[in-house]
């Protein structure tokens, strides 16, 4: 699928480009890298290159459009000599306002009153109207304390909530006081158990690994306080997405806000239905500066692959040729 520009122009000044102009499908992306056509594969986040498609790879390297790179099985990648590149750092902001968005949308149950409006049920002001959640003074817990992590503490910070972290759940260890820079005081470092028993909304900022896949289980959203709000911008995985739905139909959380789902595009049965939602088609990264950022280091980690040099932003840096 076409990329927007500057990548495009990149890659035709520097070589022979083929673009696909739908998702290819896992058996012509495998029959493709496997041709020997092509020194470089441009993949996306839905392009699934896994250690099938690498044995058969006859490709220098991979150039992931995203941040992250759960579509590639990078350990597969280096053993076969293919170098791995993706675009760090170009989406943090963008994502921390998807972030907090989802909080207070879910919060003040913005689509719940755009929806009735649009539908003619608006009749007036009313006292108990879409009565929603103070944000200001809520409990905001941070799964996780990276690059999104910080710059939605940032933002929850200037509308008053206090903002409590976990470092990488559900083990990693302790952020010391160096490390917290500009959030020395401000913010509080807890155990992830403690974080999922206080926050108000629970916002995930975590990779997709297999020590994080399900990290919220039904067991986790048991352990959620009744009125609490689960907010992911992270990978979809990150949740079970059967266990959130029977969790919101019982009342067991108030509302969930989510970027990402478990199989996407598809969502779990119920998820659609739900009015304690708040539902975004996986635009975290949607501005157009930044995605014209992306396109651009992932064409200039491309054409570095491709005429034999190391990219910019390699992935497994370890690989030799």
């Amino acid at each position: 699928m076409p990329v927007p520009e500057p990548g495009p122009s990149l890659l035709a000044a520097s070589g022979a480009v083929t673009v696909l102009p739908q998702p290819p499908d896992h058996d012509t992306l495998r029959r493709l890298c496997a041709s020997g056509d092509f020194d470089v594969v441009l993949t996306q986040l839905r392009d699934v290159v896994d250690a099938d498609l690498l044995a058969a790879a006859r490709v220098r390297g991979v150039s992931n459009f995203a941040v992250g790179y759960n579509n590639i099985d990078v350990a597969a990648a280096t053993d076969r000599g293919i170098l791995v590149g993706n675009t760090p750092g170009v989406l943090t902001d963008a994502t921390a306002d998807v972030a907090m968005a989802l909080v207070l949308a879910t919060a003040r149950r913005v689509v719940e009153g755009d929806r009735m409006v649009r539908e003619g049920r608006f009749a007036g002001w009313e006292p108990e109207l879409l009565l929603g959640r103070d944000v200001s003074g809520a409990v905001l817990g941070l799964a996780g304390f990276g690059r999104i992590a910080r710059a939605t503490a940032r933002r929850a910070l200037g509308f008053g909530m206090e903002v409590l972290f976990a470092p990488r759940p559900p083990g990693d260890r302790p952020v010391g006081d160096e490390e917290l820079g500009e959030f020395a005081g401000r913010v509080r470092q807890v155990p992830w158990e403690e974080l999922v028993a206080r926050s108000d909304f629970l916002s995930l900022h975590v990779p997709l690994a297999a020590s994080t896949r399900h990290l919220v289980d039904a067991q986790v959203l048991a352990r959620m306080k009744p009125e609490a709000i689960l907010i992911n911008t992270a990978r979809g995985p990150v949740v079970d997405e059967a266990a959130l739905v029977e969790a919101l139909r019982a009342g067991r959380i108030a509302g969930a806000g989510l970027d990402v789902y478990e199989d996407e595009p598809r969502l779990a049965p119920g998820l659609a239905e739900l009015a304690n939602t708040v539902l975004l088609p996986h635009v975290g990264s949607a501005t157009v500066s930044v995605r014209r950022e992306m396109s651009r280091l992932s064409a200039l980690n491309a054409v570095a692959i491709a005429e034999g040099r190391m990219p910019p932003h390699p992935v497994n840096p370890e690989v030799k040729w």
